[in-house]
């Protein structure tokens, strides 16, 4: 499922790391991010979706993927099933 948080992320994603990104793909498994990139990708998704990831949400697994991040945007959010409107023109 492709939608504007994941399409978002993905062109993050892509320009972050230099190549291009599935929605599925993980970067951190596949060597092309680390533990620094974490961090800039955190405050990302928090910058772009207007948002606070908490402690207990900094789970390695939760920002593998754009799919899960998106997951953690719309939980966050409360965004299930539709885009973020903050996130249009951030």
């Amino acid at each position: 499922m492709n939608d504007n948080i994941t399409e978002q992320i993905i062109e993050f994603l892509g320009a972050a790391l230099r190549r291009p990104v599935g929605a599925d793909d993980d970067y951190f498994e596949q060597g092309f991010a680390d533990s620094l990139f974490a961090l800039e990708l955190v405050t990302f998704v928090e910058t772009r979706f207007g948002l606070t990831i908490e402690v207990e949400d900094l789970d390695l697994d939760s920002f593998r993927t754009a799919n899960r991040i998106t997951e953690v945007v719309r939980r966050k959010t409360g965004a299930h099933g539709r885009g973020v409107a903050h996130a249009e023109g951030s």
